[in-house]
């Protein structure tokens, strides 16, 4: 039964993967991806290692110790979805939307310990999955808000929406409205355009 388990938990998340990254920061959802992987591999580490948890039944048990589907695949994506549904949220919003994380996967893990041999909780129990999770959620959250804050400051093009970059700071600069209307009139006489360039240069002055 835990074969069966593992290998559709492999298949779906390989099929959600295209639905989760998608184009639209996708150098966020990447870097997402990859620090819960290693955030993810470094804490199992650690708490198997201390016989706190183990894993009877996991891939390549003769070579890893925890279970690398989770770690490697399944959260991270999980991380990446909790990345996009709080990129643009309030903290207080963060906060109530982590629960709906951390609640589900708590009591999950908790039903799988008991009616399967996925999880062994030996000093453990839902309290400190519950809690490690969220420890997991915000460490990813801020380390993302660091990550978008030095690409928002460094990246010289971005798109319209963010009002920075090299292109919206010309635009605030010149006024491209202005030229552009030069152009089109210009063609109706020289008195218009002679009163485009004066606004423009007042414009600019």
């Amino acid at each position: 039964m835990e074969r069966i388990l593992l290998k559709l938990l492999f298949m779906s998340s390989l099929a959600a993967a295209p639905l989760i990254f998608k184009r639209k920061h996708i150098f966020i959802l990447l870097t997402t991806f990859f620090a819960k992987a290693v955030l993810s591999t470094a804490i199992d580490s650690y708490f198997v290692k201390s016989k706190k948890i183990s894993y009877p039944v996991r891939p390549f048990a003769k070579v890893f110790d925890t279970n690398i589907l989770y770690d490697l695949l399944f959260y991270p994506l999980l991380s990446v979805i909790w990345i996009r549904w709080t990129y643009n949220a309030k903290p207080r919003h963060i906060l109530s939307r982590s629960l709906c994380f951390s609640v589900p996967m708590s009591i999950a893990q908790w039903v799988m310990e008991k009616k399967t041999n996925l999880f062994n909780w030996k000093e453990w129990s839902i309290w400190h999955t519950f809690a490690w999770i969220n420890v997991t959620l915000f460490t990813i959250r801020g380390f993302v808000g660091l990550v978008r804050r030095y690409v928002e400051n460094t990246v010289p093009l971005t798109s319209k929406k963010s009002g920075t970059g090299v292109l919206s700071t010309m635009k605030r600069v010149i006024p491209f409205d202005h030229l552009f209307s030069y152009q089109k009139v210009s063609q109706h006489g020289e008195q218009i355009h002679e009163l485009r360039v004066d606004h423009y240069e007042q414009q600019i002055q």
